[in-house]
């Protein structure tokens, strides 16, 4: 592709409110474009980007038995009423009614639509098992869309669908996808991470999901570099030490002004360990009281797990429940539903005594007070791996993929049956699994760059070479750079040829931005001696050859066979 006749307008500055670093290269590269807030255009080098991991992920979908197909974008509502997902699902529903009133969305995922298929479709066990998959548009309502094409509002997916006729059968095919999405991630270039999930609002029996490691993630994941045990926060187990507990019996201290767990240590001269931290919530079935040791953190969706959903109580729903302020409340003398983190089921701690400026010292669980015990906690870098003792660390993610085993979640409601060998109906057992292509390509990114720009996976790159003359109007250059173009193109060689009538240092500040995997450049060296350089993007390793040896010379360096 000759520069001068295509579409690639980089920019010299980053743009103003880019704070991921893919945010910044993508619209600076002339990859992408954004119409709106969380919208955007993808400008003709992004898209080869983005049809080179979907050709990469149809190859994969392919090998294990996908079939390929396209469902709307448009759905009706019905499907989703039938699910009860359309009661459950919140304002990042696209909803809308078309003209004769009935009620519409725009696809976020299409588990309904596929369950709606199976059952006019499967009739009988011969039918199964069957994969299915499409490369799609979705649509959510993002309510704060950042980081460029990491958290959109539009975005294009790849979802694949997985029917069973047991659960037997689900995990053949779950096991099929994961190894799958290993595949496509490392022919990506991407370093990444298979960890637990929650499978929230899809549901179903289980799920992961495939993080590739950035500070511009917005998960977090605990790893162990011993044994491999690898969760998502939401789900992270973790076992932290027990502190020396106090002899003691129950009184009540003053706390002047002491309402923080750091105040109350400092008034008391103990550490936060010995302390419970008391949280009031309200669920669906009113206030609850969520208890975490004071040296840890209640993690929300662990919490929500248990509960369902919930929100923090208002100032005058925590007296009217507790009879005392935030900062005071404690589990002792209580009658509202208590939910303790495993940590707190044994030894002696101060609490919060329901009265102004008033603690409880020596509260023992199951002693002074009921609970009901769960994971609550957020595990931390430096906690011990409940598997096997080593220290965890914890690092910054984005997900870049994700498998789900819905079981008969969506089957069941919307009638997807088949007849067994007995002739007995059975429900159609279920899995989903998501990739995100814009997601692997910022995640390639933030992976792969430096202070000039992109270094991409060769595999990913939108062009595998970019040839550069550094003066278009010097004849002999000029020449030996179009024989060059033409003689890469016809070995299959990918090549951007920057031919513009442009100072040498911009092309090279540009050649960099973008980011091929090969630069080659017919400059001095070609006007002196003859010689072609190239430069790798990735090392900077530089070597010369002929004009005669160029074609053998890329090609071996590109890992590719005549």
């Amino acid at each position: 592709m000759r520069w001068s006749r295509s579409l690639i307008p980089t920019l010299k500055e980053d743009p103003a409110d880019a704070e991921a670093i893919s945010h910044r290269l993508t619209v600076r590269a002339g990859y992408v474009r954004q119409l709106a807030a969380g919208i955007y255009v993808f400008l003709p080098l992004g898209q080869r980007v983005i049809s080179k991991i979907n050709a990469i992920i149809r190859e994969e979908m392919d090998a294990i038995g996908g079939q390929e197909i396209t469902m709307p974008v448009i759905l009706p509502a019905e499907l989703w009423q039938q699910s009860g997902r359309w009661d459950t699902i919140g304002g990042e529903m696209f909803r809308f009614k078309d003209r004769n009133q009935r009620d519409m969305c725009l696809g976020m995922t299409h588990e309904e639509v596929i369950a709606w298929l199976a059952s006019r479709e499967i009739r009988s066990y011969r039918n199964l098992p069957q994969t299915w998959y499409q490369i799609q548009t979705k649509e959510r309502d993002e309510a704060r869309p950042k980081s460029g094409v990491l958290r959109t509002r539009e975005f294009v997916m790849k979802d694949s669908y997985s029917l069973d006729r047991d659960v037997a059968g689900l995990e053949v095919q779950y096991e099929a996808h994961r190894k799958a999405y290993c595949r496509i991630f490392e022919r990506c270039g991407l370093k990444y991470s298979v960890v637990e999930s929650d499978p929230g609002m899809m549901g179903g029996a289980g799920s992961h999901e495939f993080m590739a490691p950035s500070p511009a993630g917005e998960d977090q994941v605990a790893l162990c570099g011993t044994c491999g045990y690898a969760a998502n926060l939401e789900m992270a187990v973790s076992r932290v030490a027990e502190p020396a507990f106090p002899a003691g019996s129950l009184e009540e201290v003053a706390t002047p002004g002491a309402r923080t767990i750091a105040e109350v240590c400092a008034f008391l001269g103990i550490a936060p360990a010995l302390t419970i931290k008391s949280l009031v919530v309200m669920a669906e079935s009113g206030p609850v009281l969520a208890l975490v040791r004071g040296d840890q953190q209640l993690h929300e969706k662990k919490l929500q797990r248990v509960l369902g959903p919930f929100r923090a109580a208002h100032r005058e729903e925590v007296v009217e429940a507790t009879g005392g302020e935030a900062g005071f409340v404690g589990p002792v003398g209580l009658s509202l539903r208590i939910i303790a983190d495993e940590t707190l089921r044994a030894g002696r701690y101060v609490a919060g005594a329901n009265k102004p400026d008033t603690h409880l010292r020596g509260v023992v669980p199951g002693e002074h007070f009921q609970a009901e015990f769960a994971d609550l906690r957020e595990a931390n870098a430096g906690d011990a791996c409940a598997k096997c003792g080593t220290p965890l660390t914890v690092e910054r993610v984005i997900e870049i993929g994700n498998i789900f085993k819905l079981g008969t979640k969506y089957s069941v409601p919307l009638g997807a049956v088949y007849l067994d060998e007995d002739g007995q109906e059975r429900p159609v057992v279920m899995g989903s699994y998501g990739i995100g292509p814009a997601r692997i390509a910022a995640a390639a990114i933030e992976q792969g760059h430096d202070a000039d720009g992109i270094i991409w996976p060769e595999a990913i790159a939108p062009f595998q070479v970019h040839l550069l003359v550094v003066n278009v109007k010097e004849q002999p250059l000029a020449a030996m750079a179009e024989a060059l173009y033409a003689e890469l193109g016809a070995a299959g060689v990918e090549v951007l040829y920057d031919d513009r009538d442009e100072r040498p240092g911009v092309k090279f500040k540009d050649a960099d931005l973008l980011g091929m995997p090969l630069r080659l450049t017919v400059g001095a060296r070609a006007r002196k001696e003859g010689l072609v350089e190239m430069r790798r993007r990735r090392t900077g390793e530089v070597e010369t050859a002929t004009p005669a040896e160029i074609v053998a010379r890329v090609r071996a360096l590109l890992g590719q066979t005549a």
